[in-house]
């Protein structure tokens, strides 16, 4: 059970009472009819074939509020786009997969790269501002939801609880972001624990009074993969391509939504979902590849906010990084031992170690082109260059799935 405490600029949404999946539901199916809501489901094919998916399924199979369901399915063949149409047979709500491997779907994003406006490399970024603009292109949502589909615990109150405050008529928010504590017998979310939160708190020592740094630091869980919004922000709203990609959201959220229309919201007791390797010897993947792509995000979004570092600060900033987080690791201690949790505090000091490296090639990074990956379009903006975009992509999932049909029968 959660305390009610609220912290930082932002409102906070407790989990003071269990159970309230019936009600939740009950007064979504109703407000639903006045705000529909649709949901986002980025996944790649492998996730189909784990637990977390298995479990995601049913649990959405009979869920009545919603209008309709994207699957953007990533890396996948035909034989796998075939299977994993497969499994939202008999669905109460209607489920479109846009497969981003298709021939289709690549010749627009080639259209795209010749007209200037690249939507970014493979992964998770691209496949949401896919579907995004697939859901805005059916028009008929106003509100948008989305959740990973790695989700071990997945139950479908963490869904219905993420779409209640944007959702309902009573409440004037057009954005949530999901929170959790992430604990088993140990303490998970180091990147968030050990990296994102003293990066922060650091930063806020070198430029205090930085009111996107107050808003950031005022996100239990930045990290968090689950968040729903107003339809409208997901046209306005630019997304990154790389591992930057919910502080990326965070920071266009700040651009274009006032503080007071933006809220978090504590999800589930329990979460639990696959855990990426450190990977301290190879920062071209895993936890210190994401710790990098995160660093880089904000010191472009703080450039942008007119607050520019210097070799100096990053040099000044490294060192306050580690103290920061090395006290972080003390209290975390402390709170593992009261509760009779494991904690590997030589294995949290090498995550320090390796994060602190990282900050330091996102420093480099940086000073050489301050601007960073260009950021993912939005919608407006690729709708000014192809007025007929929405229809070519909506024809283009729709043709993918009429073929597939068609071999299924």
């Amino acid at each position: 059970m959660s305390d009610f405490y609220q912290t930082g600029v932002l409102t906070t949404l407790h989990r003071l009472k269990p159970n309230n999946l019936e009600r939740l539901e009950a007064e979504l199916e109703k407000h639903s009819r006045n705000r529909p809501v649709g949901l986002v489901l980025p996944a790649l094919y492998s996730e189909f074939e784990s637990l977390a998916m298995q479990r995601i399924v049913p649990q959405l199979k009979d869920v009545r509020y919603l209008q309709r369901i994207v699957v953007a399915l990533g890396r996948a063949t035909r034989e796998q786009y075939q299977r994993a149409c497969s499994y939202f047979q008999d669905f109460y709500t209607p489920v479109s997969i846009l497969w981003v491997d298709s021939d289709r779907i690549q010749s627009m994003l080639r259209m795209l790269e010749e007209r200037g406006l690249s939507a970014g490399g493979d992964g998770k970024g691209r496949s949401c501002w896919l579907a995004y603009g697939y859901m805005l292109a059916k028009r008929d949502c106003d509100v948008i939801a989305l959740h990973d589909c790695d989700i071990v615990s997945y139950d479908r109150q963490i869904l219905a609880r993420l779409c209640y405050p944007v959702t309902h008529p009573h409440l004037a928010f057009e954005f949530c972001k999901g929170y959790y504590a992430r604990v088993t017998d140990t303490m998970h979310g180091r990147v968030t624990r050990l990296f994102v939160t003293p990066l922060v708190r650091a930063m806020m020592s070198l430029a205090p009074n930085t009111k996107f740094l107050t808003f950031l630091d005022s996100f239990r869980y930045p990290l968090a993969g689950e968040f729903a919004m107003d339809s409208n922000l997901a046209r306005v709203n630019r997304i990154p391509a790389d591992w930057g990609l919910e502080v990326g959201v965070i920071a266009e959220i700040y651009r274009n939504c006032a503080v007071s229309r933006t809220c978090q919201v504590d999800l589930t007791d329990m979460y639990e979902h696959k855990h990426q390797s450190l990977s301290e010897h190879d920062p071209t993947k895993g936890l210190t590849r994401m710790a990098e792509d995160i660093a880089k995000s904000l010191f472009t979004t703080l450039a942008s906010e007119g607050i520019v570092f210097t070799a100096d600060h990053f040099r000044s900033l490294q060192v306050r990084y580690i103290r920061t987080a090395q006290d972080t690791i003390a209290r975390y201690y402390a709170d593992a031992m009261i509760n009779g949790l494991k904690f590997d505090r030589h294995g949290e000091e090498k995550a320090v170690a390796a994060f602190a490296q990282s900050l330091g090639r996102a420093a480099e990074s940086y000073i050489e082109n301050p601007l960073g990956l260009p950021l993912i379009p939005n919608w407006n903006r690729v709708l000014a260059a192809v007025p007929e975009f929405f229809e070519l992509l909506e024809d283009a999932v729709e043709r993918d799935a009429k073929q597939n049909s068609g071999l299924a029968a």
